[in-house]
């Protein structure tokens, strides 16, 4: 039997902006991708928010964060900031 943990895919990471930190332990991720249009081909940027875990509230409104998918935390969170990418100044 093959070994387990390499038939497993690896946990999806995004990168994005904090735009909410006012609940606790809980910051909001907007995550924006960009992609061709189907048709036309020009090129339009899509988002998504994410509610993410933050244990110790370290994170504020600005901050650009990596995020990391994980287990259900509890009825929307299904993400937990992994590190600071960049602070605004």
């Amino acid at each position: 039997m093959a070994d387990q943990s390499a038939t497993k895919g690896r946990r999806k990471v995004r990168v994005g902006t904090v735009v909410s930190d006012r609940m606790e332990k809980t910051v909001v991720v907007s995550v924006e991708r960009r992609l061709a249009h189907p048709l036309y081909g020009k090129q339009v940027s899509r988002g998504k928010r994410y509610q993410a875990h933050d244990e110790e509230n370290e994170y504020r409104v600005g901050d650009v964060v990596r995020i990391e998918e994980t287990r259900p935390l509890s009825r929307l969170k299904r993400w937990r900031v992994l590190e600071l990418v960049q602070r605004p100044e």
